[in-house]
């Protein structure tokens, strides 16, 4: 089932948007559609469930046509009147959130929780003499599984971002509402934890030979592990465990193993297949986006057709890429690399990510020196020296005479990202080289990543510091753009560490057309430890007294 395709019109939204209980809901051109209509019909139910789905978030130009990377050491966007600048200055606040998802998440909460109680205990009856009665039961029951996955994902878009939060089974009316008090965040993580934890008793771990309709794009059992994977990851680091406590890493490692444990997923063999690839054999659990070439217009390189710039890659991410005959840092005397010659030899994952000076682009070279075709001064020009590669399909035709689009995927997660969650949390709880009970060693865990482009392994005898300080970066190669870093930087608390933004400054010799490249400090961004956490919108505060403001904001 292609969710995003399923159906394009919203048939429930007002349902969802609103606050009071109501017994109609919106109708769409041609009818007038009653609760008790949408919930005995097999069809509409599905289509009620599908509208579920759209709820999920993606970072395709996410905050005002920019990706949240942007926001991070990853990316510098080329407006400076975006308002993921504001991110970078420290101009936001609760009455001026940015990425403000507190409504979106709890209409979409509210959508789920409809779903998994007027669907309980239907067996659509006057159907049972159909051929296919069978076979429509089957599917049905999977769907509230499904929808309690949905609303425990959309929970932990919430408890990420405000940490403690409204955690809301009911459908409430407008009075319930406006007194809804806040639970902990221990108390959403458990109940996200113990949701994932029954669901995945029940969601197939696949959907091949589910039923006749062979559906995808669903949730799943091993998107249900996932989900209690990261929870979990998050609650053991430093931002909500200030105490360290270990336990908490091994209930993350624990989690992590479990998605490994089920074998139904196998490391792509190109790095550059993972995204905008829903066949993936990596893939987990994505959403998907209609034929559209919007990401392109936004991030093509200024001087091809079409492009307008967008997120550009900084030096800081650029120089995280290792040296690839050493897998030593660029930093490191003995890594073997050369000033001059600055992206020859690297991680493989750089030229599958990053367009550099002089790499391929559409049957052309980018020339991002100062004076080159896709360089300074040209308005809009990248600000770093570099443009974006992962996720920008190269194959949209962006000129006015045979414009085309493609579908989009977006990654929510991979077995590349649970490989590395089991590395950091084995290695927190046991160090780099002790299976414990598991059968396989954070240094395990991350070399099975690495061999996949071909970098030598991290090598044996690292300190738990050591690996940490290296997985941390691993993390920031490997998962770039999949909007990891933003959440990275602030459960690890190094937001401080990660204000001074470098780009480089190339310049060509005319005489011996070699390039000069120098790096330079283009922005220095605020940080303070309230930016860990969102304010709490000033908008939902007066409307529920109950609710209290994160400290600082």
């Amino acid at each position: 089932m292609k969710i995003l395709k399923y159906i394009n019109y919203r048939l429930f939204a007002l349902l969802f948007l609103a606050i009071v209980s109501c017994d109609y809901l919106e109708y769409d051109e041609t009818s007038f559609n009653r609760k008790d209509d949408v919930f005995t019909d097999f069809s509409r139910s599905k289509s009620f469930l599908t509208n579920i789905y759209s709820y999920l978030p993606t970072d395709f130009n996410s905050v005002d046509g920019a990706m949240r990377s942007s926001a991070t050491d990853e990316a510098e966007h080329v407006l400076d009147l975006s308002d993921i600048q504001r991110f970078n200055e420290g101009r936001y606040s609760d009455l001026r959130p940015i990425d403000n998802v507190w409504g979106n998440m709890y209409s979409g909460i509210r959508a789920a929780n409809m779903f998994i109680i007027e669907t309980e205990g239907v067996e659509f009856l006057e159907d049972q003499y159909n051929e296919s009665y069978a076979e429509t039961i089957e599917q049905f029951k999977n769907y509230a599984y499904e929808a309690r996955f949905l609303r425990a994902y959309f929970y932990f878009e919430l408890v990420k971002r405000y940490k403690n939060i409204p955690l809301i089974t009911d459908v409430l009316t407008s009075e319930e509402a406006i007194n809804a008090t806040q639970n902990s965040f221990n108390e959403v993580v458990d109940f996200i934890v113990s949701e994932c934890d029954a669901i995945a008793e029940e969601l197939p771990v696949n959907y091949e030979g589910f039923s006749s309709v062979g559906e995808t794009g669903r949730a799943t059992k091993g998107a249900a592990l996932a989900l209690k994977t990261r929870m979990l990851l998050y609650a053991a680091s430093p931002l909500h465990n200030t105490a360290n406590n270990t336990t908490l890493w091994v209930d993350a490692a624990e989690a992590a193993k479990s998605v490994l444990d089920l074998d139904a997923y196998t490391l792509e063999g190109n790095y550059a297949d993972i995204v905008n690839n829903y066949l993936s054999s990596e893939l987990i659990f994505e959403r998907r986006q209609g034929t559209t070439n919007g990401f392109e217009q936004r991030n093509f390189p200024i001087g091809f057709e079409g492009g307008n710039t967008g997120t550009c890659p900084t030096q800081n991410l650029v120089d995280a890429y290792e040296m690839q005959a050493t897998g030593l840092s660029i930093m490191d005397p003995a890594s073997g690399y050369d000033p001059t010659n600055p992206y020859a030899g690297r991680d493989p994952r750089l030229a599958q990510t990053v367009l550099v000076n002089g790499a391929a682009w559409k049957g052309k070279t980018i020339e991002s020196f100062v004076g080159g075709l896709n360089g300074a001064p040209i308005v809009n020009a990248t600000k770093t020296g570099y443009y974006l590669k992962k996720y920008v399909i190269e194959d949209i035709n962006l000129t006015p005479t045979n414009t085309t689009s493609r579908e989009h995927t977006w990654v929510l997660f991979r077995l590349g990202e649970v490989l590395l969650n089991y590395a950091e949390a084995m290695n927190e709880a046991y160090g780099p080289e002790n299976a414990s009970t598991y059968g396989m060693t954070a240094l395990d865990a991350v070399n099975k990543l690495r061999a996949r482009v071909n970098m030598p392994n991290f090598p044996s005898g690292l300190s738990q510091s050591e690996f940490r300080e290296k997985l941390q970066n691993e993390r920031m190669v490997e998962l770039a753009f999949e909007d990891h870093r933003f959440w990275d930087v602030r459960r690890w608390k190094i937001g401080n560490e990660t204000t001074d933004i470098y780009g480089v400054k190339i310049t060509r010799d005319a005489v011996s057309n070699t390039f000069n490249y120098q790096k330079s400090l283009i922005e220095v961004r605020a940080f303070e430890d309230r930016m860990n956490l969102y304010p709490i919108p000033k908008s939902e505060i007066n409307k529920n007294s109950n609710l209290v403001q994160n400290t600082g904001w």
